[in-house]
């Protein structure tokens, strides 16, 4: 099975100019825990409810004023839509992530995938074995 099977379609960029508190706002409505962030129609980060909540919450920072930009993870990892979900599984259990943003051939953002996209509509197998390796703490 491809990921583009089964990824999430209904995806844009965040810009990453935007504040923080546009993109807790964006995640809040959609329920979503991670926005991709884009400029000039390339995918050069991410923003997750992690990011917000620890390299700007918890660092001081002020939510009227930080961007997306300042503290998103940049140059982050994705999968190419015609990827099966085991890669994709994979890729996220060694990089301890649980979502990827999803790509075509022209490198143009289509989808993202998650790990409950896995589990509930992929492979279970591929899935335990992601998440096993996301969950363990490496010290």
């Amino acid at each position: 099975m491809k990921v583009k099977e089964i990824m999430t379609k209904e995806v844009k960029f965040i810009d990453p100019n935007l504040s923080i508190k546009e993109a807790a706002r964006l995640m809040k409505e959609r329920d979503l825990g991670a926005l991709p962030v884009g400029e000039n129609d390339k995918l050069v980060g991410v923003i997750t409810d992690r990011d917000i909540t620890i390299r700007a919450l918890a660092n001081g920072h002020d939510i009227e004023s930080v961007t997306i930009k300042e503290i998103m993870t940049p140059h982050c990892l994705y999968c190419f839509e015609e990827d099966s979900i085991e890669d994709a599984a994979k890729n996220m259990g060694k990089n301890q992530i649980r979502r990827l943003p999803v790509i075509n051939k022209d490198k143009r953002l289509v989808g993202i995938i998650s790990l409950g996209d896995i589990v509930s509509k992929g492979s279970k197998p591929a899935a335990a074995e992601a998440l096993f390796l996301v969950s363990r703490h490496i010290h």
